[in-house]
C-alpha cells in the first residue's frame, strides 16, 4: 500500500468531492438520449455524497480503481455514490437519504461482496469505484418512458462521450489511483476500456470481471461463486 504525502492539502475525499462538484457534461448527445446529473438535480445528493467520502476516504492512501459502465438512475444517479442505492447507503454505510428511496440490483451484489471482503471500511481503504462516464445516461423507450442506457449502446453515443470519458478517467487517476492494474466490470465494458487505454495509455493491466447486474439477473444461483471470484482476484491487492 502506497501512501501519498500527508502534507498534501487535499485528502482523497476532498478530491472526489471536488470532482463531483464540478462535474458537468456539456456535449451534445444523439436524439433520444439524456444525462442525469444528481449533484445538480438534488441538493441532498451532494450532502450524502460528501458524508460518504469523508467517512471512508478522508486519507492520503493510493487505491486500486474499479471501473463500472455509467451510473444507473436508481444507484449513483440518486445517491451520487457508485453502486450504492439509498438502502445500502443507510443500512451498510450509516448515511440516510430523506428525499429518495431506491433499490438497485447491482448495489445488492456489490455490498454483499464488500461485506464478505471484510466490510466497507476495509474495502474502501483499498478500492475506489467510479465510471468512465460518471453520470447516469437514459434513453427514451417507445412507450415514452425513460430507461437506463449504457455509454456503448449506440455508436454515435459512444463517439459523443468518448473524449469526456478519457478526460474523466485521467481526473480519477490524478486523485491518487494505482495505474498498474485496473478492474473493469462487464466484458463489453472492458472491451471499450481497452480501446480508450490503447489511445490514452492510462493503465498497465486491465482485469475484467462480470458486471454485478448481469450476475444478479442471469446468474443469481451462482452469485456467491462470483462473489468468491471477485474476492479472490481483488484480495491480491490486500
Amino acid at each position: 500500500m502506497n501512501i501519498q504525502d500527508p502534507t498534501m492539502k487535499k485528502s482523497f475525499a476532498d478530491k472526489v468531492i471536488d470532482f463531483n462538484r464540478r462535474l458537468q457534461f456539456k456535449g451534445k448527445l444523439p436524439a433520444g438520449f439524456s444525462v442525469i446529473n444528481p449533484y445538480m438535480d438534488n441538493p441532498e445528493t451532494m450532502n450524502v455524497m460528501k458524508k460518504f467520502y469523508y467517512k471512508f476516504y478522508n486519507d492520503y492512501l493510493t487505491r486500486k480503481f474499479i471501473i463500472g459502465i455509467n451510473p444507473s438512475r436508481h444507484g449513483a444517479g440518486v445517491t451520487g455514490v457508485p453502486f450504492t442505492d439509498t438502502k445500502r447507503l443507510e443500512t451498510v454505510c450509516g448515511i440516510k437519504m430523506y428525499s429518495s428511496y431506491t433499490h438497485e440490483v447491482s448495489s445488492v451484489f456489490m455490498y454483499d461482496m464488500i461485506e464478505k471482503f471484510g466490510g466497507p471500511e476495509n474495502f474502501f481503504r483499498l478500492f475506489y469505484i467510479n465510471s468512465p462516464f460518471p453520470l447516469a445516461i437514459t434513453r427514451t423507450a417507445r412507450s415514452g418512458k425513460w430507461l437506463n442506457a449504457n455509454y456503448y449502446d449506440d455508436p454515435s453515443l459512444f463517439d459523443s462521450v468518448k473524449d469526456f470519458m478519457i478526460s474523466s478517467l485521467k481526473k480519477h487517476i490524478s486523485m491518487g489511483l494505482d495505474q498498474s492494474e485496473v478492474f473493469v466490470l462487464g466484458k463489453k465494458n472492458a472491451g471499450f476500456i481497452q480501446k480508450l487505454n490503447a489511445e490514452a495509455k492510462l493503465f498497465e493491466k486491465i482485469t475484467s470481471l462480470e458486471h454485478p447486474r448481469f450476475i444478479q439477473q442471469y446468474k443469481f444461483k451462482e452469485r456467491w461463486q462470483y462473489i468468491d471470484n471477485f474476492i479472490s482476484i481483488l484480495s491480491n491487492y490486500k
